[in-house]
């Protein structure tokens, strides 16, 4: 999830400037769904200002953990301030963010491998293909955002889609079961045509597997898709699923292990 308050500068070129969600707003949609714990992640809106989720860190106590936007110049000694707050990712983002690069994979995946941290990476199919061999030879653990965007309409010729199968059989990543209502084309209530695209990473890598709210929806709220009802989600990523074990281990089990808690 992301917190966002106009008390915080937002980056010259964002893209994405929603209303004010704070923590207290994210606990009511929390007592909704009945989660405890949450991982806030820095938006683009605010580049590479983590303030926002550090603020919410030190609310959530150990509840919660962050992933940050960094620069590659950023010094150990603040990586590892980080760290002691509760982050324990950096994220790339490549779609929407103004502020990073693919040209900062590696600097990155160097600075944060000692804190055994992941990079949370967003980006499009064709560049995905394209550094395919740059991803699997990262020393870190990658977390693919909103399920790769994958597009749901072509999965047994997609190319990336079997790149990121083929990351998660080699024990390099995990994807992020988010964004349904992004990646969907045919939309509420069913969202009927990503039943298949997450039917493929449960059958593959249950165990390499989180679930994501990305409340407050901030390309919902910018208009480019209709608001998401977040219990409803969860309960379509529930069916899908169809086990309710793995549907456990998605929820509970794995953030666990991923995010340290």
């Amino acid at each position: 999830m992301h917190l966002y308050s106009r008390h915080y500068p937002t980056v010259a070129g964002a893209r994405l400037n929603p209303p004010d969600a704070s923590i207290d707003d994210y606990r009511k949609l929390q007592h909704r769904l009945g989660t405890d714990r949450a991982v806030i992640v820095t938006p683009s809106t605010y580049g590479t200002n983590n303030q926002p989720i550090l603020d919410g860190l030190a609310i959530l106590g150990n509840s919660g953990r962050g992933i940050a936007v960094v620069d590659p110049s950023i010094s150990m000694n603040h990586l590892e301030d980080l760290h002691n707050s509760g982050v324990r990712g950096v994220r790339l983002n490549l779609s929407l963010g103004v502020t990073s690069s693919i040209d900062m994979l590696e600097l990155l995946a160097e600075k944060i491998g000692h804190l055994g941290w992941h990079i949370q990476i967003l980006m499009p199919s064709r560049q995905l293909v394209q550094n395919r061999q740059r991803l699997r030879a990262l020393r870190v653990p990658l977390v693919f955002d909103h399920m790769g965007r994958i597009d749901p309409d072509h999965l047994s010729d997609n190319e990336a889609h079997k790149a990121i199968l083929d990351l998660i059989v080699a024990g390099k990543a995990w994807v992020k079961l988010s964004g349904t209502y992004i990646l969907s084309h045919r939309g509420p209530p069913s969202y009927s045509d990503m039943r298949e695209l997450v039917r493929t990473y449960t059958q593959i890598g249950p165990g390499r597997l989180v679930w994501g709210s990305d409340w407050p929806h901030a390309s919902a709220t910018a208009g480019f898709q209709p608001i998401p009802d977040d219990a409803h989600l969860l309960d379509l990523i529930a069916d899908w699923v169809n086990d309710d074990q793995i549907f456990q281990q998605i929820l509970v089990k794995n953030p666990a292990n991923l995010y340290q808690f």
